[in-house]
């Protein structure tokens, strides 16, 4: 499991705060309905990101990271993709957390979060122009993979996302991508990142690779001091990239 009950986000850097925060059930194009945590932007800046969790879904991490963007100026919102197999329940500590991946299909994930960008494109979400993905985890690759599922996507963020979840899709991204990496990450190696890397240059593929030197799988903890440094740029990683991109159209 990436995070556990008690692990929150870092602070990023405070912009305004946040204001309309609360729980959703949101309903994808083919019927499904998931539950979902939003926050809306006292101060916006025009972006918003649809956050892709760990398979512990809408959790206490995951709707602190929601609020902690929306006081950065992004309004956001989480979808727990896992309801359609697992239940709109929360999941406890001792979760199956391979079992629930292998019930997971990209489309149906790829709908889900079709809901959440629908939901910050609303008037309800913020009537968001410049939409974002952020995931962690098993999230991270599906963030990345939102690159080539959703049209008028402007941006993909990921966190520790393994490269064979997301190599099939390569030729079809069109919005550029974040790639934020823990150098020692359990999941996969730096030889495969490398790999990934020259493999989306190749394909003319818009991204940045950023790797954490010595940092765990889930160092993005604000429990976790010793990785402070770590979080901290990542968190000015995401929203510069953010900034960079808002209000700018996807790669053609």
């Amino acid at each position: 499991m990436c995070y556990s009950n008690d692990a929150r986000p870092p602070l990023p850097t405070i912009v305004g705060g946040s204001t309309d925060e609360g729980d959703l059930v949101l309903t994808a194009a083919d019927g499904n309905r998931l539950r979902a945590y939003a926050a809306r932007a006292a101060t916006p800046s025009g972006a918003g990101v649809v956050v892709i969790p760990d398979p512990r879904g809408v959790h206490p991490f995951y709707k602190d990271l929601v609020r902690r963007f929306a006081q950065a100026g992004v309004d956001a919102v989480v979808v727990d993709y896992l309801d359609r197999t697992a239940g709109m329940s929360e999941r406890p500590e001792n979760f199956d957390l391979r079992a629930a991946i292998g019930q997971t299909k990209p489309d149906a994930i790829a709908a889900d979060v079709a809901a959440g960008i629908a939901y910050l494109r609303s008037s309800a979400g913020g009537s968001i122009g410049s939409v974002f993905t952020v995931g962690f985890c098993f999230g991270g690759a599906q963030s990345w993979r939102q690159s080539a599922a959703q049209p008028g996507l402007v941006g993909a963020i990921g966190f520790y996302g393994i490269p064979a979840r997301v190599r099939d899709v390569i030729p079809q991204m069109r919005a550029p991508l974040l790639l934020l990496l823990a150098g020692d990450d359990q999941a996969t190696t730096p030889e495969d990142f490398a790999k990934f890397d020259q493999e989306l240059t190749d394909a003319g593929v818009a991204h940045k690779k950023v790797v954490y030197e010595g940092a765990p799988h889930s160092f993005f903890d604000r429990r976790f001091d010793e990785h402070k440094a770590a979080s901290d740029d990542a968190w000015r990683q995401m929203l510069a990239f953010i900034k960079e991109h808002t209000r700018q159209p996807a790669r053609a």
